[in-house]
């Protein structure tokens, strides 16, 4: 029988800390990137198609995207659920061409799916810090 691989768990506080800091940029950078580098195959993989599938569907459907804004509280909490999709965020200002289309419902709804990716893939940073701490595993 195969024994189970451990990861490698860092030696003091301080190391431990630069982990999860480490865990954490990557981790929002690339939805499920911080579990993949603790060594956790399966929520990577999980994270990284919830996260991307919900925001590949917001994209389709033409949700709004929202900038950066400080004009409307609302707008700006857009923003930061947005922004928690990490590389989708920046991927949908690119691709973003023809701009929302909000006028249906379908762009109400894309608009939905892409703030859910980003709010979930901060969650998820947030599962992948509290293991590369120690307090969970």
């Amino acid at each position: 029988m195969a024994e189970k691989r451990q990861p490698a768990k860092p030696k003091t506080d301080s190391d431990r800390a630069s982990l999860a800091l480490a865990v954490v940029a990557a981790g929002w950078l690339v939805p499920g990137l911080g579990h993949l580098l603790l060594r956790r195959r399966g929520r990577a993989l999980v994270f990284f198609l919830g996260v991307g599938t919900l925001a590949i569907i917001g994209l389709a459907l033409r949700g709004n995207i929202f900038s950066p804004s400080l004009s409307d509280a609302f707008d700006m909490l857009g923003f930061f659920a947005d922004f928690g999709a990490g590389i989708f965020y920046f991927v949908s200002k690119f691709i973003e061409h023809g701009g929302p289309d909000v006028s249906r419902a379908a762009g109400d709804y894309g608009t939905r799916f892409f703030a859910t990716a980003g709010v979930l893939n901060l969650l998820c940073v947030l599962d992948a810090h509290a293991i590369a701490r120690g307090r969970k595993d």
